[in-house]
């Protein structure tokens, strides 16, 4: 059985691969060898690094895939392909070659609705130091992030996240005009 994975793409530093753009088109390359099917790919985008002035600016995209792999599979898919494009997990929110963070895997709420709360509501400040221990599903904080929400709007714009009963578009429409704003399409 295959399931629908939205996934965030992003990287500022060069890999072995080159800069961040290249990068990217490999990842997606990865996931293709990997079993995954493509069903749509954003735009890439310039982004300003997050959290402020950490770093080069980003080049931001989100991706639509079908895959026959579990979540916990999905997991292990994604860091080993972080690792083979030059990621050192060092630093949270730290500069990167590549970050591939799994957004939504179907409709699941993972590990539960209570842990969901708790880390969706996490003040920023202990977002920062405290990473968790198992997958969580939707990503807690796609809703506050204009350089997820554009490119997944270009993607899966009907998609409803299926805690807080909104769609991508409507999630997106939320966010300030300056964050959104400051997410700049590459040609």
């Amino acid at each position: 059985m295959n399931h629908i994975l939205l996934i965030a793409l992003g990287g500022n530093l060069t890999s072995p691969k080159g800069p961040p753009q290249e990068t990217l088109r490999e990842a997606v390359a990865a996931l293709k060898k990997n079993g995954a099917v493509i069903r749509a790919l954003s735009p890439f985008y310039h982004t300003p690094a997050f959290p402020a002035g950490n770093g080069p600016d980003y080049v931001n995209a989100a991706a639509k895939i079908s895959v026959p792999w579990s979540p916990t599979q999905a997991l292990e898919i994604l860091h080993a392909i972080e690792a083979e494009l030059g990621r050192e997990r060092v630093r949270r929110w730290g500069q990167r070659t590549l970050d591939l963070d799994m957004i939504s895997y179907d409709d699941f709420v993972l590990p539960d609705l209570k842990t969901h709360q708790t880390w969706r509501e996490l003040p920023v400040e202990a977002q920062i130091n405290r990473t968790p221990d198992e997958l969580i599903l939707p990503h807690p904080r796609l809703q506050d992030r204009a350089f997820v929400l554009v490119p997944l709007a270009d993607v899966a714009p009907d998609w409803v996240h299926p805690i807080l009963g909104e769609s991508i578009r409507s999630l997106l429409e939320a966010v300030p005009e300056a964050e959104k704003s400051a997410v700049r399409r590459i040609e």
